[in-house]
């Protein structure tokens, strides 16, 4: 695999990374048993089994990616989606991230997330499952890699998530709601880094690239902004007569 090289650096200093649309054959597979088991073995040690669902994938491109989710209960006010797939081959991290090479990626959405197949028929409700199977099979197709602090918008130029929502990308993170052990799941001879999806509004996107991933989790803590994805929650980096 050719090594990975970024097209520029943004005002922080974070590399950026350019993809042009594919133009290719779809490349059917099936999905990996051993993926599915070390994912079921690691939601056992956090969930009761009827808590649990899995979306399967029908039609599968160069990955198979299902999603896991979990249902809210009375001690969890929040439903948790996990993808299943993006870890079971390695990504083509750059020289000095070789322990980042496996991934798989969680969000949280509110307890009254509409989330049945029916459901699903609406974008508004679809989006994060869309985004989730989007960005698990993306480092794949492309030969590149994602990892903890990468911000990914959403299309080339950025367009909302959903018709109810101002969300045009996401921001990768160490999740903390679910504890640091949720976050990394020993495979035997690999270690699968479990990542947070954050919705980011594009002035967010614009922020972090210029002033660095700590400087948006600054904005984050001030204003409270949690793992639990709230499509009405306050745009952290609004512009106010031209500066943030």
């Amino acid at each position: 695999m050719d090594e990975l090289k970024p097209e520029g650096y943004s005002e922080s200093g974070t590399p950026i990374y350019k993809y042009e649309p594919l133009d290719r054959d779809i490349e059917p597979v099936m999905g990996d048993a051993g993926t599915v088991s070390y994912i079921d073995e690691h939601l056992e040690r956090f969930f009761d089994d009827e808590d649990i669902t899995v979306f399967h994938e029908i039609i599968s491109d160069k990955v198979h990616i299902d999603i896991y989710m979990i249902k809210a209960n009375e001690e969890r006010d929040f439903h948790i989606l996990l993808t299943s797939g993006l870890s079971s081959l390695p990504m083509n991290v750059p020289q000095g991230a070789e322990n980042q090479a496996y991934a798989e990626i969680y969000t949280l959405l509110p307890a009254d997330w509409k989330l049945s197949q029916e459901d699903f028929e609406n974008e508004d409700n679809y989006w994060p499952i869309r985004q989730l199977k989007t960005l698990a099979r993306f480092p794949h197709l492309y030969g590149t890699w994602i990892g903890e602090g990468h911000t990914i918008a959403n299309g080339n130029p950025p367009q909302r998530m959903s018709p109810n929502c101002a969300f045009e990308g996401v921001i990768l993170l160490a999740g903390y709601t679910l504890g640091q052990e949720f976050t990394f799941i020993d495979a035997g001879e690999k270690v699968i880094s479990v990542l947070s999806m954050i919705p980011l509004y594009a002035e967010e996107m614009d922020f972090k690239l210029k002033k660095g991933r700590d400087a948006l989790l600054d904005k984050f803590d001030k204003y409270n902004i949690s793992e639990i994805t709230d499509i009405n929650r306050k745009n952290t980096c609004k512009k106010k007569f031209g500066l943030f």
